[in-house]
């Protein structure tokens, strides 16, 4: 990092430290699956992906003429997705009345061509949509699954080619049962700004959703070896060496946002010492009624 990009983000961290989450309305959450293992950082090829985290496996069948998702896309609206599930403890989610309103919600400039903004959200979201998912837990011997989808039905109206006309009818999304169950069932409390700060990459998100909620979770200090971060985690290394390259190169920006963290990189993996969450649970039990 060099020092004008260090000098940024030291300012982007005070920002943030001025006022916390909760009393900022930026309380946001994402599903546990998608913090315990990741989802593809870059395009890929083939149509299935699968990352596991110990016991836990997530699998992903995409269609093959629409592909897999992948980047920092459909990490945000993953986010937006679970953050108004909980908060309207409905399925049935209203996305906005235009393309440009729903941009804005996830914090994304509005630009078009075939590398803008409007094309590559459509695309995403689609891929997203309309792949099928797997999560498998070993237990005991046993495994428990179960396949989903993220929406049971979804109704775009917008047009991509005028952005801030608004359709006839109201844009909406609804989740599937499963899909619902499964990112409400205690999902861990984020700073939203602190995403839209760590957007310029889909690794830089992962890291500050994995440690937020492993702090959480943290009885004591513990070192995750460099192999199993890279087995859960999206990007596609051949070699562990590689990930630990990528994330010393991100930690920074992370740590920048969430300085509470405790967190030391060794020749093993990165050392981990019991921090305090960046959302306390206390101000995500007080999710505002409107974000």
């Amino acid at each position: 990092m060099s020092r004008r990009d260090l000098a940024a983000w030291v300012a982007e961290a005070v920002a943030l430290q001025e006022q916390d989450a909760q009393a900022a309305g930026a309380v946001g959450y994402i599903g546990r699956i998608f913090v315990q293992t990741t989802l593809p950082h870059t395009a890929r090829p083939e149509t299935e992906y699968e990352r596991s985290n110990g016991r836990l496996h997530l699998s992903l069948l995409a269609r093959k003429r629409v592909g897999l998702p992948y980047g920092v896309y459909p990490r945000l609206v993953l986010s937006w997705l679970t953050t108004e599930a909980v908060r309207t403890k409905n399925r049935e989610l209203v996305l906005g009345d235009s393309l440009a309103a729903w941009l804005r919600q996830l914090g994304l400039p509005r630009t078009g061509g075939s590398r803008g903004t409007i094309h590559r959200l459509h695309d995403q979201m689609r891929r997203l949509f309309t792949c099928m998912i797997s999560v498998e837990e070993e237990r005991d011997g046993g495994w428990v699954e179960a396949g989903m989808r993220v929406a049971s039905r979804s109704m775009l109206w917008w047009d991509p080619k005028s952005p801030e006309a608004q359709g006839l009818w109201e844009s909406t999304v609804t989740l599937s049962p499963d899909f619902y169950a499964c990112v409400t069932d205690r999902p861990p409390p984020i700073d939203l700004r602190a995403l839209q700060a760590l957007k310029g990459s889909p690794l830089r998100l992962d890291l500050y959703c994995w440690l937020t909620w492993r702090m959480s979770t943290l009885p004591g200090p513990r070192t995750v070896p460099w192999d199993a971060l890279a087995l859960q985690f999206g990007g596609d290394y051949a070699q562990p060496r590689q990930f630990k390259a990528a994330a010393l190169k991100h930690l920074p920006y992370v740590l920048a946002v969430y300085p509470e963290a405790k967190v030391e990189a060794t020749n093993r993996g990165l050392l981990l010492r019991p921090s305090p969450p960046h959302v306390p649970p206390r101000a995500a039990r007080l999710l505002p009624a409107s974000i």
